[in-house]
């Protein structure tokens, strides 16, 4: 009988932890909650918490992470990768943690969930912070391949490449992983200057068990497109709607995160208001490593 219950308690075990979501809090549950939404499709909030979460908990945050259905740590072959079940998965954290209400802070293609999340869910939100964050999405990548079209002109195999990825459907996961690619070859995600201390981050890192765990799942791209109809946003409507509600949004980017255009930049401080916005000097796309003071800096002032 006991080797029975055994099995059975093992089984019962994998079985409930296979829809597990990875989450970790950071903080006392007595201070401001705020809630971190990682970038993907296949991305994970190690690089964060790695680096961050502790560090804003210890201004006075409730700093809860966590790795979406299918993402990261959170392994689940069965996972969609739709909006819907994202949101299945930030509700859930709520409800782990007790929360009725939280910041949200939202970054890369994490912006897209947090603010469809915040227009959905609007009793749930203080408020939403866009860390450098996807929002006109097709005007990101017509910006990459403008860019690139002139960093490559006088290069006929780049110039044939950006043609073949212009003539790809643009509702496809080949069209965006392709875009972001070359923005990758132009150091388009990378810091012009890196600091001692953002040096020191990602040292600390790398040579960490949040890297070891950096689990990408090159299946959640294409299930995403696959399973998802909306996979090319503009959220310009969606942003003011959820400032009609008001819900206070900012926004917090790198002024060389190359994937953004100028006029994308000044268009969200223009939606969210000067005081709400932060365009950070020598930084790029991961702003809590590059820059991670100045970001700290700014999320202390809004979000207390």
């Amino acid at each position: 009988m006991k080797p029975f219950l055994s099995f059975l308690f093992a089984f019962l075990f994998i079985s409930f932890n296979a829809q597990n979501i990875y989450s970790k809090a950071y903080g006392s549950p007595k201070n401001t909650p705020v809630i971190f939404i990682h970038g993907g499709p296949s991305g994970n909030a190690t690089l964060f918490e790695g680096t961050t979460a502790q560090t804003l908990a210890d201004k006075g945050f409730y700093v809860i992470v966590y790795d979406r259905r299918g993402e990261g740590r959170s392994k689940d072959e069965n996972a969609s990768m739709t909006f819907k079940e994202s949101f299945e998965d930030l509700n859930g954290i709520y409800k782990t943690y007790g929360i009725t209400k939280a910041n949200i802070i939202a970054h890369s293609f994490g912006g897209i969930i947090g603010t469809l999340f915040t227009r959905q869910f609007p009793e749930k939100v203080n408020s939403l912070t866009l860390a450098g964050a996807l929002f006109t999405q097709q005007e990101t990548y017509d910006h990459i391949l403008k860019e690139a079209k002139e960093k490559f002109k006088n290069d006929p195999s780049k110039l044939k490449e950006i043609a073949e990825i212009e003539s790809l459907s643009k509702n496809s996961a080949d069209y965006r992983k392709r875009c972001y690619n070359i923005a990758g070859e132009m150091k388009f995600f990378s810091m012009p200057s890196p600091t001692d201390e953002s040096q020191r981050l990602r040292t600390a890192y790398e040579s960490g068990d949040f890297y070891a765990n950096n689990i990408r799942n090159p299946e959640s791209p294409l299930k995403f497109y696959k399973n998802e109809s909306q996979n090319n946003l503009d959220n310009t409507a969606v942003l003011k709607e959820i400032k009609k509600r008001g819900i206070p949004i900012f926004a917090v980017y790198g002024k060389n995160d190359g994937i953004f255009s100028a006029k994308q930049l000044n268009d969200m401080k223009n939606r969210v208001g000067k005081n709400h916005f932060k365009l950070i000097d020598n930084c790029s796309h991961y702003l809590f490593v590059d820059q991670q003071e100045e970001f700290l800096k700014f999320i202390s002032l809004n979000l207390k």
